[in-house]
């Protein structure tokens, strides 16, 4: 087997540590004078041990040297009053000495440090001081429980609140630990729970026990006692098979329900950052199996780990991708059900950018930045020197603008020590930012004439700390040259460090750093050498070897030879003890007399002052089991075969188990199958066997090590045929097009045929009519049925059959023919509510020709001929409704909306804003052409146009006389007064129609098809005829309702009557 190597570097190490520095802002050196810096304080959330003092940290550098003070809860503590509390010199660190006497009760309470100087004032974090606390478990009488066997049980701790919260376990009254499985467990609230109670939980009792933290105390509840409660008497015959082991017991087979939660759903909060544990316990016979999923995706990857025998769901490190629906699924072979629970992540303020020191000369400019987020989203304050910004005396070169304050033309005299504070309901930050005006000339802060050595191939830093104001910019030289190191190989930081990806060869040499501002200027010297890394060019193989025998395990090294090689072992990752058996050489390591206790991993560990490399192997002091042999078949039965055969030598480790494999050699000859496994210490085995079966038999011993070779094979046995008496499983029915469903399933093994000429009879037909059976017999696992309509359910059953018969009436499952396309969404209605919102509603395809698996809507605002970019959204299939955000109030928008079935997206319906002027009329315009009133009025309408063109056409026919003009091809002028034969009165003088033209039902101009109809003359009511066909009378146009309701009853402007008279 090939060595497990690692390879790693000292310096690689360090630099990794280093990183974070490279941005870190540039410190001022102590000599210097400048506001004070909170260097170390307490945690948050401080819970002490109320045996020992209290130490409530809080440490600040700065120049002068700060002087410290503290509030509790708010107000000023006066530490000089109390004798029992002292402040450490030159710190803020506040002792509380209980040697004395005192209760630390008394001390509990928020604390928050101050560190002043005549720079500035810095705080520390509110730190809120808990006393931890160990109550006892209060008395209580606990009966007996008496529950049936088979019935689930759960036994409550209750568990005394102690700070912190105690740990729990479960252990009987004689401090033995209760085995849990996935049948027993205890859950996360610290209760024991039995999904179903079997008769040998009776032999125990159970007791809670709670560990406290820091008194490191357990207390021990009452026991409980239980008495289960039997249908049939122990026998350990019947329970010898755990599949008929509830039924040989008198216990019936439950489908499972969940003991906790409760109910189908429920929802949890968690905050950012922190671990989300989601539990689910079952009851149920048998015990259920508990999976876990996540509604629309996978479980977030990486960071899950399932515990309590899958009970519970870890996910580690919270954040706001993890929230959604997660569902625990409870399953055993009597069916299964599901749980929701619906995850809100919620989060505590974190940095964004966290305002850091700013370090200004005279007259300049800068800005503090504090930015965090958090949900709710936080809240930001600004402070200087502790106290609200508000309310500090006016700084003209300072301005606050929400998270940045802005300095400009600074003096000398402005520094100051600003907090930000950022808050919401689930916590807070604070953060110290000093604002320092100094006047000083570069100065390099490291030591002059550094020597860095670096393996080559590594990354690697050089180190020139720098100050400056103002800031000094920093320059990088090699080998006095008069290029500035910075790109390809090297990259420069602000804080004067030079970065090299990998260090060469050629890298090696004096290098320069230079700091200038416009007051001087500061040179440093770095000298870098290369070295060759240490490399173990054979390493140790892993070996598996017999007791007594001489193991050598490799580790020959190269390493650079100016620096000093060292070689040391370790066995299982300890120090390897080197006795007499154990030989130490330049290039490895011979154990003599290989024993059990040398089995283990070795790890060859080669190491300089600047690498080191390792390899590691695992040595097995054992081997595996000779091959068993003399295979006898015997008591020979249509079903059964009693096998025997002789172990062979086990090598030193025992045999754990023997594997029985068959042979068949008519659907698979050549080919080993598994048939069934027993325990090491038989020698025997009655193995059941399949009809129309050629057995041939063979056994494999297994040990610690691993398997023997398999024995010589069994001479075979051919057992009888039989009709089947499985069906196949795994039936499907989906479609692979739109006009065909394909019919699969899991084909029946050698073991499952039971005669010759296996096949398969598929039947089908619709769900919906329930037509007749289409049936075809087929020896392949897979028929497909064409020309079927889309998307509709068959029932299918596929059974099996060979020459001795067909297997039993096999079940009845759905499948469904092939998708397609979905027609286009029946409606898409648009409403316009106000100048700032448009809402979407449509309803689902008419024809969905499969499952709907969403929408897509894509939009584009336009105006005139400007459009704007198509914006897209996807929904659910259930979602309906959606409300778009207008950009402008006068732009009007394009939607294209189309449903998507698994095929793809179908057709596209079309459907555009109105403009907003016309707002009141299109709202009422969306449903008109639907509504039944609209569409009888239309109706009328072209009734009643109906009627006129056939009173029209008949008085045509007739031949009527026209004596308004001899010509019937010359155009009536309406501006002649007198005509031989009769007259025209317009009496509205502005609704004369031009020459050519007549008026339409909606007041526009149409051209005048013919000169002499009677349909310009559809809307009088005055015109009369004589006996002859000819018109008399004038064409009046109405000008109001009631003349022409008066109108209406009269005989002769009734259409009817026209028609009539005109017979």
């Amino acid at each position: 087997m090939v060595m497990q190597r690692h390879h790693l570097t000292c310096a690689g190490i360090a630099f990794a540590l280093y990183l974070h520095h490279l941005i870190s802002a540039i410190e001022v050196p102590l000599d210097l004078p400048q506001p004070p810096t909170i260097t170390k304080q307490s945690v948050k959330d401080y819970i002490v041990d109320p045996r020992d003092n209290i130490f409530i940290e809080c440490e600040a550098k700065g120049n002068p040297i700060p002087i410290f003070s503290w509030t509790r809860n708010g107000k000023f503590f006066n530490v000089a009053k109390d004798p029992k509390v002292s402040m450490r010199r030159r710190s803020g660190t506040l002792v509380i000495d209980f040697h004395s006497g005192g209760r630390p009760e008394d001390y509990e309470g928020e604390y928050q440090c101050f560190a002043r100087n005549d720079y500035g004032t810095a705080l520390s974090s509110k730190i809120h001081l808990q006393v931890s606390k160990s109550p006892l478990w209060p008395k209580e009488k606990v009966d007996v429980i008496e529950v049936d066997e088979g019935a689930p049980l759960s036994l409550q701790c209750n568990p005394p609140p102690g700070l912190p919260s105690p740990v729990i376990f479960w252990m009987s009254s004689s401090m033995e630990p209760i085995h849990q499985d996935k049948r027993v467990s205890q859950g996360q609230n610290g209760d024991l729970y039995f999904s179903n109670v079997m008769l040998q939980d009776a032999q125990t009792d159970y007791s809670c026990n709670a560990r406290f933290h820091f008194t490191h105390t357990i207390q021990q509840k009452n026991p409980y006692t239980l008495k289960v409660k039997t249908k049939k008497p122990h026998n350990e015959t019947s329970l010898r098979n755990h599949t008929d082991m509830y039924s040989a017991r008198g216990i019936t087979e439950t489908t499972p329900s969940f003991m906790y939660p409760y109910g189908t759903s429920s929802s949890q909060m968690v905050l950012r950052g922190v671990d989300l544990l989601l539990e689910c316990i079952a009851s149920g016979v048998p015990a259920p199996d508990i999976m876990w999923y996540k509604k629309g995706g996978e479980l977030p990857a990486g960071k899950t780990k399932m515990e309590n025998f899958n009970k519970a769901l870890r996910i580690s490190n919270v954040s706001e991708e993890d929230s959604g629906e997660y569902f625990c699924l409870a399953s055993n072979k009597m069916g299964s059900i599901r749980h929701t629970i619906s995850v809100r992540v919620k989060a505590a303020p974190y940095w964004l950018d966290e305002p850091q020191n700013l370090i200004l000369a005279p007259g300049e400019d800068g800005r503090l930045v504090c930015r965090a987020n958090g949900n709710p989203k936080p809240t930001i304050q600004w402070l200087v020197n502790g106290e609200p910004i508000e309310a500090s005396p006016p700084n003209p070169s300072r301005e606050v603008a929400g998270d940045t304050i802005v300095f400009r033309d600074t003096q000398i005299g402005s520094s100051a020590v600003y907090q930000c504070n950022a808050s919401n309901e689930h916590g807070y930050l604070l953060a110290n930012a000093f604002v320092s005006v100094l006047d000083v000339p570069p100065r390099i802060l490291a030591p002059r004439n550094q020597l860095i050595r670096v393996i080559q191939n590594n990354r690697t830093r050089l180190d020139c700390p720098f100050f400056g104001s103002p800031i000094p910019t920093l320059r990088w030289f090699k080998n006095g040259q008069g290029n500035t190191l910075d790109g390809g190989n090297y990259k420069a930081h602000e804080n004067g460090s030079l970065e090299m990806n990998m260090a060469r060869k050629e890298d090696q040499g004096i290098y320069t750093c230079v700091a200038t501002n416009i007051l001087g200027k500061a040179e440093a010297q770095v000298r870098l050498e290369v070295k060759d890394p240490t490399r173990i060019v054979r390493g140790p193989e892993d070996q598996v070897v017999k007791r007594g025998s001489m193991p050598r395990l490799h580790c020959r090294v190269k390493h650079d030879p100016t620096l000093k090689l060292t070689v040391t072992w370790l066995k299982d990752d300890a120090p390897l003890y080197m006795g007499n058996r154990m030989k130490k050489e330049d290039d490895g390591l011979t154990i003599y007399g290989v024993a059990e206790k040398d089995q283990g991993d070795y790890t060859c560990v080669a190491s300089t002052e600047l690498d080191k490399d390792l390899a590691k192997a695992y040595l097995t002091v054992l081997e595996r089991p000779d091959r068993p042999r003399d295979l006898e078949l015997t008591d020979l039965a249509e079903r059964s075969v009693q096998l025997t055969w002789i172990p062979g030598d086990d090598n030193n480790s025992p045999i754990t188990d023997y594997i029985v494999q068959f042979e068949e050699d008519r659907f698979q000859p050549g080919m080993w199958h598994n048939h069934s496994r027993y325990p090491g210490n038989v020698n025997s085995a009655t193995l059941s066997l399949s009809p129309y079966v050629n057995y041939q038999f063979r056994v494999i011993a297994v040990n610690e090590v691993g398997s023997s070779l398999p024995s010589v094979p069994s001479e075979r046995y051919q057992t009888n045929g039989a009709r089947p008496e499985f069906n196949p499983t795994g039936v499907q029915g989906a479609g692979t097009q739109k006009n065909n469903m394909e019919i699969t399933w899991m084909p029946l093994n050698a073991t499952q045929a039971y005669g010759p000429n296996l096949r398969y009879i598929v039947r089908w037909r619709r769900r919906d009519i329930r037509g007749s059976w289409y049936n075809e017999t087929v020896k392949t696992p897979r028929h497909v049925v064409w020309n079927t309509p889309i998307y509709v359910p068959y029932e299918i059953k596929v059974q099996a059959e060979n020459d001795f018969g067909r297997a039993p009436e096999p079940d009845t499952v759905i499948g469904y023919s092939g998708e397609d396309l979905p027609s286009s969404p029946r409606y898409l209605r648009i409403r316009q509510p106000n100048l700032e919102i448009i809402n979407l509603e449509w309803d689902h395809p008419e024809h969905p020709n499969g499952v709907l698996t969403g929408y897509n809507l894509r939009y584009q605002a336009f105006n005139g001929s400007k459009t704007g970019r198509t914006l897209v959204e996807n929904f659910s299939p259930n979602q309906t409704k959606f409300t778009i955000q207008r950009t402008d109030p006068i732009s009007r928008y394009r939607f294209f909306l189309r449903a998507r079935t698994q095929v793809g997206e179908g057709e596209t319906l079309v459907e555009e804003s109105p403009a907003l002027l016309n707002e009141a009329y299109t709202k009422n315009q969306v449903d008109i052409a639907t509504q039944g009133w609209f569409i009888g009025l239309m109706c009328a309408i072209a009734l009643l146009v109906l009627i006129l063109l056939i009173v029209c056409f008949i008085k045509r026919s007739r031949g009527g006389k026209y004596p308004v003009r001899d010509n019937k091809d010359e155009h009536l002028n309406p501006e002649d007064k007198n005509v031989e034969d009769g007259s025209f009165d317009y009496s509205d003088e502005d609704n004369k129609p031009l020459p050519n033209s007549q008026t339409s039902l909606d007041g526009t101009i149409k051209q005048q098809e013919s000169d002499d109809s009677l349909v310009d003359y559809g809307e009088g009511g005055e015109g009369q005829f004589n006996e002859d066909g000819s018109f008399i009378g004038q064409y009046t146009v109405k000008k109001d309702k009631e003349e022409t309701e008066g109108n209406e009853s009269s005989e002769a402007t009734s259409p009817v009557n026209a028609i009539y008279s005109l017979a």
